[in-house]
């Protein structure tokens, strides 16, 4: 999905799954995170020569083929290099990877298997010039998803995120979203319902938390 800019000359990759395709947010109404995102880029005239291309696939993968398309690291080249004037890319994939592991219907992943896959993903697009910003991965207690195996996953791979300096940047949805009571679940008022997806509140939060001076060499300091 290309979400424009008033002049495109350069270009925001959002590369993701479900959540970054906007699942379970209000149908019709652009509620999803990188809507979100350009509509904040788009009130800042320094910065309204962004577009945001969605590139959020539902059910998505880092490493695994799931029902719906080839995995983040085959369809890399299609849907961020191939796209025109592509300037920065956003990583917020894994979770699949990570449920249906734990779930024992997909391939059995590590920390260590996610993290590869993400530096993977770094390095094509670095070779490129294009920074990557890495987003942890949101909670999932309560979901389908919610076993042990899985939750100890997701911990070692944010941890990872947040600790390496790997990215160029991280952009930390995990905290934006959860629960500070219980950690491993969406705040309420975030949940979709499905404690998986986040609701249009929830997109919300999480495209107002991109800081915008991630976009920008020398911005004013009350961009964020």
């Amino acid at each position: 999905m290309n979400v424009g800019a008033s002049q495109r000359a350069d270009a925001i990759v959002t590369l993701g799954d479900s959540i970054t395709d906007g699942v379970q947010s209000t149908p019709d109404t652009n509620h999803r995170w990188p809507n979100v995102l350009a509509e904040r880029l788009q009130a800042r005239r320094n910065l309204d020569r962004l577009a945001v291309l969605d590139e959020g696939i539902n059910g998505n993968r880092l490493l695994s083929e799931g029902n719906f398309a080839p995995n983040a690291l085959k369809r890399f080249d299609r849907d961020v290099l191939a796209q025109a004037g592509v300037r920065y890319l956003i990583v917020l994939i894994g979770i699949n990877d990570i449920g249906h592991s734990a779930l024992r219907d997909g391939p059995a992943v590590t920390p260590a298997d996610i993290i590869n896959g993400y530096r993977q993903i770094i390095a094509r697009a670095h070779e490129h010039y294009i920074p990557v910003y890495g987003a942890t991965l949101t909670p999932m207690g309560g979901s389908r998803y919610d076993l042990p195996a899985a939750q100890v996953l997701r911990q070692a791979v944010n941890e990872w995120i947040l600790s390496s300096s790997d990215f160029d940047a991280v952009i930390d949805f995990d905290l934006v979203t959860r629960d500070p009571s219980q950690p491993t679940r969406l705040l309420p008022q975030y949940d979709s319902g499905d404690h998986l997806h986040p609701n249009d509140a929830g997109y919300l939060a999480m495209g107002q938390a991109v800081p915008l001076r991630l976009f920008r060499e020398n911005i004013d300091s009350g961009d964020r």
